[in-house]
């Protein structure tokens, strides 16, 4: 019997999620969008047993309607309508998924998911989401740890303007991951960095990239492990001279203040294409005392868009989506607590990587 399932976002990502469900036969779907251009686009795609509803997100009622007899729900829409979904989740007795990268979104939910009967599993895109398992796995073979340093990046393949860069996902959670607040572990203190910040530089395979602070990578791999770390921290990867631009727009001209991120984003979305023809690159290292001595070990991966079932999605809406999806299987499986809060860390890298979904990252 198929397990009931609403996704809430029918954008870039939220297609993705559709693609890879639908075609199990596993899950009824059921995707919910204000906007009738985007449901016009999933009907058109003829995906198998997926239907349609245009509803108002932003209604806590509508929203409660909605999960009215169902066992799972999905938000695919951006952070500012997570509370909202999670309340209406709780409150129907529905496990949730999230992406978010929002620290503060995240927050709610946590709240939400103490004394939940249902499971509530946020965070479960790349990053969050994919990054904490693979550090969490590297870091469990190790007797103690020094440095846990995450990489991830969402790149063109062909970078042809001053950014270096093109829009693959959502635009506000760009922009929320460049101007809020970062969380990190410094020489066993939790504390609070600045976004855009603490700038490196290295080469993989011969590119040359830059890594510098963003918000929300991290997750919730602060809290679990804290008092086993010296250092932990996430930065996001760009090519070469992406951050000072970007850096002169959220600062120099304070466009990421909270009265004027709109502008941040009609300006993005205005002159920088999408595309489809990217690459997302995975980069943990790890640093701790293993038998004895001092050792390093590193995971490196590099994932490209590819055509599933007949569609062509980019890599970071199949990363992305792989995430939460292989996260909903394990879940149904028996592989993850079906109560309270379930941290990404939590996740077993074998079974995530073995899944149908997850397998996607091992290409």
């Amino acid at each position: 019997m198929s397990t009931k399932l609403t996704l809430f976002g029918a954008g870039k990502i939220g297609d993705a999620i559709l693609n890879l469900l639908s075609h199990t036969g596993d899950y009824a779907l059921t995707v919910v969008d204000r906007d009738p251009a985007r449901l016009a686009h999933v009907r058109a795609a003829g995906l198998p047993g997926v239907h349609c509803v245009e509803a108002d997100l932003s209604d806590p009622t509508v929203v409660a309607d909605l999960l009215e007899g169902q066992a799972i729900t999905l938000s695919a829409c951006p952070y500012f309508l997570t509370p909202i979904i999670a309340r209406a989740a709780k409150n129907a007795g529905v496990h949730y998924f999230d992406l978010t990268e929002d620290v503060s979104g995240t927050r709610i939910v946590k709240q939400l998911a103490d004394g939940a009967s249902t499971a509530f599993i946020p965070q479960c895109g790349l990053a969050p989401g994919f990054i904490s398992i693979v550090a969490n796995d590297l870091a469990q073979g190790f007797e103690s740890l020094r440095d846990v340093h995450m990489r991830v990046g969402a790149l063109p393949l062909y970078p042809s303007n001053a950014l270096k860069y093109n829009l693959t996902w959502s635009t506000d959670g760009l922009i929320n991951e460049y101007c809020n607040p970062c969380e990190a572990i410094v020489d066993g203190n939790l504390r609070e960095t600045s976004a855009l910040e603490e700038i490196e530089h290295f080469s993989l395979d011969g590119i040359d990239y830059e890594a510098f602070n963003t918000s929300g990578g991290l997750g919730t791999l602060c809290e679990s492990l804290a008092g086993k770390v010296a250092n932990l921290n996430y930065k996001t990867v760009r090519y070469p001279g992406h951050r000072d631009i970007i850096k002169m727009l959220v600062r120099d001209l304070q466009l990421g203040q909270p009265g004027r991120r709109h502008i941040l984003k009609e300006m993005l979305e205005a002159s920088i294409p999408i595309t489809k023809q990217d690459v997302v690159l995975v980069f943990v290292s790890v640093v701790g005392i293993r038998g004895g001595r001092l050792e390093q070990q590193t995971y490196a991966h590099k994932i490209y868009s590819q055509r599933v079932n007949g569609e062509l999605l980019s890599a970071i809406q199949l990363t992305t989506a792989a995430g939460i999806c292989a996260m909903v299987d394990l879940l149904v499986e028996g592989k993850l607590p079906a109560q309270g809060l379930v941290r990404q860390e939590q996740t077993s890298l074998a079974d995530f990587l073995s899944n149908r979904f997850g397998r996607y990252y091992a290409v």
